[in-house]
Order: C-alpha cells, then structure tokens, then sequence
C-alpha cells in the first residue's frame, strides 16, 4: 500500500494535477481490461500487468500504474480510462 503522505505530495507528470487513489471498482474494471488484453497507455503499447493500485489524475481521467507499492509515474506509460467500456452484461 501506498502511504497517504507520499499520495498528497505526489502530481501528475504531465499536467501537474493532484492524484488520488482509484477506488476499488475502478481498479477492478482497468484489471480486468488488460487481461483481456484490451487497454492500452498513452505510448499505445498494450498493458499486460495487472495494477495493485492506481493513482488517478482525474481531471485528464489518466492512471498511473502502482505496482509492488511502487507508483509508475512515466507519462507515456499513463492509461486513459476512457477507453475502458463499459460492461453491462450484454
């Protein structure tokens, strides 16, 4: 986990917004995207490890990979979770 100080200090690379932690359901969609192999970064190169976290930017709707506690604030590795679709059970 993340600890909440080091999330306060923490600003997106690209614009400079705050992050705030992705909630659970959001997490689960993106995780649930990159194992059906369908959500690609901003680099568009596709996603293949699942996030343990993410820290959103939500004004530009970007998410920043967590991973073994470790934030991935690379701006091309950032995903856009607009593209995530959503799934109403068709």
């Amino acid at each position: 986990m993340i600890d909440e100080k080091l999330i306060r200090m923490l600003r997106c690379p690209i614009d400079d917004s705050k992050l705030a932690l992705a909630d659970q359901p959001l997490l689960q969609r993106v995780n649930d995207a990159i194992q059906r192999g369908e959500l690609r970064d901003r680099h568009d190169q596709k996603v293949t490890q699942t996030l343990d976290q993410g820290l959103l930017a939500a004004p530009s709707n970007r998410l920043y990979a967590v991973r073994g506690g470790i934030p991935t604030l690379i701006p091309d590795e950032a995903i856009d979770v607009s593209q995530l679709v959503e799934d109403h059970g068709e």
